[in-house]
């Protein structure tokens, strides 16, 4: 998971390319590095932490260059350090930035050492400059060393290369990592997101897996896997500086937790009217498919998994299918039996994410009935790949612990099952329900919210623990995993998540004065069984802090109750996502971590 961009233009771009480089921090900060023609020599600099500490360097050092190439990292091969940084270069001739992983690095390393080449980092990547800086020495041109390296690499890359005998031009190439062309005025740019140069084009082209392009600052050519000269369609996206800034709050994380009703309002606009959800909203001849769907399976990571395992009750439940949940990461390796009529469901927010994408890719060779995405990205190899999709429109997050992307997924996987319940002609009177519950959704969203200063008095008694223990019931046992992993994520707190009725199963051993408990007592018909799990916490003298509605009575001495707004139990699992959220990140702002940059996580998860 790295971030790189490149550009050729008409004018010094050191400053524009680090600019790209803050932008795309959220996928990876461990070093950062730069690699600027200056026609008999490049000038290279590199910095382990933030991309900060890159900018100081250029600062002071002042490199000018009208070529270049930079990269933020987040290791895979070889732990965070200066010379781990990219830029990687062979024998000050060839310079390359890379994005992914190569599979079968090893045996090109020692291949490549026979042949006299000396590796100066523990990484993967390096073995890509000196492959093409071997086959530029057999009297080829850059495109042609890129189509030989290309022919020996295994696993996944964006790579942008730039070569000292050639100051007027770059080369990059793709193979299931993002990586797309940004059309400039006198320039041309690449980088691995649009938000790295939105604010120099609204104008991008996507190159597709095998792509290799040349570009300089007055033209670029792209050359399919087939090494055959081809035009690739040019896509105009208006990336608003206001979207990419934290505004005026502290950090990103905050700004999108705030955002999460207007999020909502983009994910269900234009997707329901009257009393019902609008056919085909996933696609054309999307409503005809989902009446053929006798079971759904989801493949996700993360985040987005615990929002598959929301969904799973809401498939079961309003469109009466059964539904299978699985790491995508595990999904492959478990040889799964797919049922006849069976609907493939993937959820990423970029759309990138490698376990995922690969999960996709290999359901596509079995017998499905066909694949719906659910996607923040238009643009993204999810998008392109999925039979069907629809788009949470959350805008950019910034922050890597997600917010709004998980709860405008769990709208638009209500969306999809309103949609199969709707197109297997069942359960109107309950679709109306929620669909009118859905309209007012935002705006119990926005009175969650005020909840924060009941918060921040519970947060500073967490903050001085080191362990945590989360507590849900049903559907909210999901949601329950998902506040453990927010708090985690951000404040560095080991904490655990168990469905409140296994507590008596082992985890109730953990249970003392140092162990918070938070647990979630919507009411419903466990509510009161949950009530009892928590009587056993309080038996042993632990702390208890509880988001409930207001109906559920409990006595908490120790602790803290607090009272969530009305909302249809349908929709309640995103409803009560939000003050967790808000506690994990009080909390973590008291332990004073990296909110929007914790350490050894990256937001875009392009490697498997």
């Amino acid at each position: 998971m790295c971030g790189i961009i490149a550009a050729a233009s008409t004018r010094n771009v050191g400053k524009l390319l680090v600019q790209g480089l803050h932008k795309m921090e959220y996928r990876g900060y461990d070093s950062a590095g730069i690699a600027l023609h200056q026609n008999d020599s490049i000038a290279h600099l590199r910095a382990l932490g933030k991309v900060q500490l890159l900018e100081d360097k250029m600062v002071a050092e002042k490199p000018k260059s009208k070529l270049g190439i930079a990269h933020t990292r987040w290791a895979t091969h070889g732990e965070p350090s200066e010379i781990n940084a990219h830029p990687h270069q062979s024998k000050n001739n060839v310079y390359i930035v890379h994005n992914g992983i190569i599979e079968n690095y090893i045996e090109l390393r020692e291949s490549l050492i026979k042949d006299g080449y000396e590796f100066l980092s523990q990484t993967d990547s390096e073995l890509i400059a000196h492959l093409l800086d071997l086959y530029l020495k057999q009297s080829n041109n850059m495109i042609d060393a890129m189509y030989l390296a290309k022919a020996k690499l295994e696993g996944a890359y964006a790579i942008a290369a730039i070569d000292i005998n050639d100051n007027e031009s770059l080369v990059v190439a793709r193979n299931k990592s993002p990586l797309l062309l940004g059309l400039g005025t006198d320039e041309i740019l690449a980088a691995s997101d649009p938000l790295a140069i939105g604010q120099l084009t609204n104008e991008f082209i996507f190159l597709e897996d095998g792509d290799v392009a040349e570009i300089s600052a007055e033209a670029y050519t792209i050359f399919d896997a087939n090494k055959k000269q081809v035009t690739r369609e040019i896509t105009k996206i208006d990336i608003s500086s206001q979207a990419t800034s934290k505004g005026e709050y502290k950090h990103y994380m905050e700004k999108e937790i705030y955002e999460q009703p207007q999020a909502i309002l983009n994910t269900i606009d234009g997707r329901i009217g009257g009393d019902d959800v609008l056919d085909n909203i996933f696609g054309l001849g999307s409503a005809e498919l989902f009446a053929q769907v006798e079971r759904i399976q989801i493949v996700a990571c993360g985040t987005s998994l615990h929002a598959g395992r929301v969904a799973a009750n809401w498939f079961s439940s309003i469109s009466e299918l059964p539904c299978q949940v699985d790491y995508a990461s595990e999904y492959r390796y478990r040889n799964p039996h797919v049922d006849k009529n069976s609907l493939l469901i993937t959820i990423s927010q970029s759309g990138e994410t490698a376990d995922t994408l690969a999960a996709l890719r290999y359901a596509k060779e079995k017998d499905y009935l066909g694949s719906v995405g659910i996607c923040n990205v238009p643009t993204s190899s999810l998008a392109r790949e999925s039979d069907f999709v629809l788009f949470t429109n959350a805008g950019p997050e910034i922050g890597v612990a997600s917010t709004k992307a998980f709860t405008t997924q769990l709208a638009g996987l209500m969306l999809l099952a309103l949609s199969l319940a709707k197109s297997r002609e069942l359960n109107p009177i309950l679709r109306k329900r929620v669909v009118t519950a859905l309209r007012t959704l935002p705006e119990v969203i926005h009175e969650t919210l005020k909840l924060k200063d009941q918060i921040l008095a519970i947060a500073p008694a967490i903050a001085s623990k080191d362990n945590a223990l989360f507590l849900g019931r049903g559907v909210f046992y999901p949601i329950a995993k998902e506040g453990a992993l927010k708090l985690k994520e951000i404040s560095y707190i080991h904490a655990e998540a168990y469905p409140a009725g296994e507590l008596k199963h082992g985890p109730l051993a953990l249970i003392d004065e140092n162990m918070p408990v938070i647990a979630l007592a919507p009411e419903s018909e466990i509510a009161e069984k949950l009530v009892s799990n928590l009587e056993e916490v309080k038996a042993r003298g632990g702390t208890l802090y509880v988001f409930a509605d207001p109906s559920v009575t409990m006595d908490v001495n120790n602790g803290a109750v607090i009272s969530m707004p009305k909302c249809d139990f349908l929709l309640t699992p995103i409803i009560y996502t939000i003050p967790l959220q808000l506690l994990s990140y009080e909390v973590a702002l008291l332990r004073g971590t990296d909110i929007d940059q914790p350490r050894n996580l990256a937001k875009s998860v392009t490697v498997e």
